[in-house]
């Protein structure tokens, strides 16, 4: 079935019921080629048109000629692009023509790496490159491989957490590598942003101290997908100046982009079908018409949910398929994680749904379609997932099913925004003074810091550094800082992926073995007693939660619910860093301190989503400093609040969700990213108040961007709020899935009233 007739299929079929939003044809594209400066070595040449990758797109030939002439380059393209030879051509050509000339190749996953060994290695090996001149060096890598890998190996392909806990505390051990650096890959780089990428950002810096002490200064590669800043997220990642290659010279098969709304169930409070059996019924249709898909899911539970239910429909529609689909996602075995791969790839599997895991470019073969359950919180992987699907001259479709949410509906309302929309800015804080404390211990145990490395570590180094000497953690000694005798090896205790080194291990009562570690943070939200948590499909019923041992206990299960975390949320204004008047509107930025405590839990039916009961917790209060925006509200607005006989607090506890909830129209980021508080009196200001924080100790920058796009934030919130055709407030538009007080109260038209009022 081709992909025009299978939409044709779909609007037949039994349950539509007007769920194509819009679709956008997006027509295909031819290559554009060019020529490089200068000939390739011969040997190279020749490989390169054995395998067809010759002639070479434009945006190749200009990425190679960047390397060529010594310049850091950042190659921002679509997928599927070839991105891959932007690095490797110029790797190749350094190990032919240089002697004992070697490369590190950083990729956000273990995953990505191997599969991008395998590519190289098809491609290059065992000439113009041996076998052993290229390897992997993770966590999986064996023990006994490891010292030849690290006396032989002239390209090695890893993770930053592996460079960070494994090879620059080790540098001694890699003195052969880093003596000999040419070129520093950094594939994904849109990826590191956030927390994770803030902590890059200081693990590349320490690399590149460490390169300077042992006489290398190697070039940078990155590779990204579309963002709208590029070339100065590369810039803040490394530390260096950056040449940007962002013209796409690959071809492109048409696509057909289908923006997909579940219909309402109940017209008066708009509440729709779930989102996740949307994405069962057309991955399950996609699948019994062999059309080889990707469904993406937001988190691992509704990966193993959807998943659940796709094979459920078709085992009555299709039984010869239920086998021929499986889930994918973090916290699955290694091995585990690389058979799926390879059935994808292999053709054994038509279909697979996935988190994000699969968004990256990990070749599983050629793909058709791809289905994404929500919007995936930024532009740039809304693209990235879609773009999974369709090879050059194949057209394919990509599905995206909205979520019951604002953001979600926004886009259904107004397709053209987000065709039309330019991509968002990648958003790191290297100078967040948690993050870079914890790097300044790492860098003063592989080498004594001075002075001079405020030019790796920017002009926050010696405020932190002072700070980390008055608690002991540092000590100073002829003019250097020394790492305390007492701290030994602070790599191995910092999670780069996460605000806390501390993780949960869930353990399987029934066999007494664990099945996966969670963040702790998460942890209070998904592994309290009374959940339910779902590992590889299969349900467990947490019975216990012991935090001073970090360990939940779990016993398989088979209920018809799934659970959710209800939290209460405190904040206490620090300093105020900035204050501004939009009209007579005070704004302010400052620091803050939230305390988060989890008072409970609702259970809530499968495909309904229907609260069938609640739970009291009793955990202890999280608390952690941040950064946030807040604005009050003027006299005269609560005067007409009151005369309309509107609710205040139900005004602004509405206006602070749909305001979270659009925020990532501004800033790349997640809704999970940042929180928001709202009051009608606030103690540190004695006025109405809401509140917008980052949901990281020290802050990432979501509310600075904020702050600084105030005025588009409120137009889009009162849009938000004003086009939805409930009458009182539903999920897409004033409710949220994650408010801590059960969506109550809550005033759609004191919201409306709210920022009709602050905009006028």
């Amino acid at each position: 079935m081709d992909i025009s007739t299978f939409i044709d299929h779909l609007v037949t079929m039994p349950d539509y019921d007007a769920q194509i939003a819009h679709i956008e044809h997006i027509p295909p594209l031819s290559a554009s080629f060019a020529e490089l400066d200068s000939p390739l070595p011969d040997i190279l040449e020749e490989i390169l048109k054995v395998k067809g990758l010759l002639p070479l797109y434009s945006h190749q030939a200009e990425a190679i000629i960047h390397a060529r002439r010594d310049n850091n380059v950042i190659v921002s393209t679509s997928s599927a692009s070839g991105k891959s030879l932007c690095y490797n051509i110029p790797v190749v050509e350094k190990i032919l023509n240089e002697t004992g000339s070697c490369a590190l190749y950083l990729f956000p996953t273990k995953a990505l790496a191997q599969d991008q060994l395998r590519s190289f290695t098809d491609t290059f090996c065992p000439h113009p490159v041996r076998y052993e001149q290229i390897s992997t060096f993770d966590g999986d890598t064996p023990s006994a491989e490891r010292s030849a890998i690290r006396k032989n190996a002239r390209i090695i392909l890893t993770n930053p957490d592996m460079l960070h806990f494994g090879i620059l505390p080790n540098h001694r051990s890699w003195s052969r590598l880093l003596r000999h650096l040419k070129f520093v890959v950094i594939d994904e780089a849109h990826s590191y942003r956030g927390v994770f990428g803030s902590h890059v950002a200081l693990v590349l810096r320490r690399l590149r101290r460490l390169c300077l002490l042992y006489g290398s200064s190697p070039r940078f590669i990155c590779c990204s997908a579309t963002i709208n800043n590029p070339d100065k997220h590369a810039g803040e990642l490394v530390g260096l100046p950056f040449q940007l290659v962002d013209k796409d010279g690959s071809p492109k098969g048409g696509k057909d982009f289908v923006f997909w709304n579940p219909p309402t169930i109940d017209d008066a409070r708009s509440i729709r079908r779930s989102a996740n059996s949307e994405a069962a019924v057309l991955f399950s249709e996609l699948i019994k018409n062999d059309i080889r898909t990707l469904t993406f899911s937001r988190t691992r539970r509704l990966t193993e949910l959807v998943a659940s239910y796709s094979k459920k429909r078709l085992a009555e529609i299709s039984p010869s398929h239920v086998n021929r689909v499986k889930a994918y996602r973090a916290g699955y075995l290694p091995r585990h994680r690389r058979l799926i791969e390879h059935e994808l790839h292999s053709g054994r599997l038509t279909g697979a749904v996935t988190t994000n895991a699969l968004e990256l470019g990990i070749d599983v073969g050629d793909l058709e379609a791809t289905i994404l359950t929500g919007y995936p919180g930024t532009i740039a992987s809304t693209w990235q997932q879609a773009g999974r699907s369709g090879r050059r001259n194949d057209k394919s479709i990509s599905i995206l099913i909205a979520l019951d949410n604002p953001l979600d509906q926004y886009f259904m309302r107004h397709p053209e925004f987000f065709f039309g929309k330019s991509f968002e800015n990648a958003i790191i804080n290297q100078q967040n003074p948690y993050i870079l404390q914890a790097h300044i211990l790492c860098a003063a145990w592989e080498s004594p810091l001075s002075s001079t490395d405020d030019v790796f570590f920017g002009t926050e180094m010696a405020d932190q550094a002072e700070v980390l000497e008055k608690q002991g953690a540092l000590k100073q000694k002829r003019s250097h800082l020394y790492l305390s005798p007492s701290i030994s090896y602070p790599a191995q205790d910092i999670n780069i992926r996460a605000t806390s080194g501390d993780n949960v291990t869930l353990i399987d009562t029934s066999t007494n073995l664990p099945l996966e570690t969670v963040e702790l943070n998460t942890a209070l939200f998904q592994l309290h007693t009374g959940a339910v948590y779902l590992h590889q499909g299969e349900s467990y019923l947490v019975t216990n939660l012991d935090l001073t041992a970090h360990t939940a206990y779990a016993e398989p299960t088979k209920v018809s619910y799934y659970t959710v975390a209800k939290d209460i949320t405190d904040l206490h204004i620090i300093k105020t860093i900035h204050k501004k008047k939009y009209r007579r509107v005070n704004v302010c930025l400052g620091q803050v301190e939230v305390t988060t405590t989890i008072s409970g839990f609702k259970k809530k039916a499968q495909f309904t989503e229907e609260v069938i009961g609640e739970m009291p917790l009793d955990l202890p209060p999280q608390q952690f400093p941040t950064i946030a925006l807040w604005f009050d509200l003027p006299q005269e607005v609560i005067s007409s609040l009151a005369k309309a006989d509107l609710d205040l607090a139900g005004g602004l506890h509405a206006a602070e969700h749909v305001a979270i909830a659009m925020l990532p129209l501004f800033a790349m980021c997640d809704r999970n990213d940042i929180g928001g508080v709202s009051t009608s009196f606030h103690p540190d200001t004695g006025k109405a108040q809401i509140f917008i924080y980052d949901g990281y100790p020290g802050g990432i920058g979501i509310a600075e961007k904020g702050y600084e796009l105030v005025r588009q934030l409120w137009q889009t919130t009162l849009g938000t709020i004003a086009e939805c055709p409930c009458r009182e407030g539903c999920p897409g538009c004033i409710q949220s899935p994650k408010c801590g007080n059960n969506n109550e109260p809550l005033d759609k038209k004191a919201a409306r009233m709210i920022f009709e009022r602050l905009l006028s």
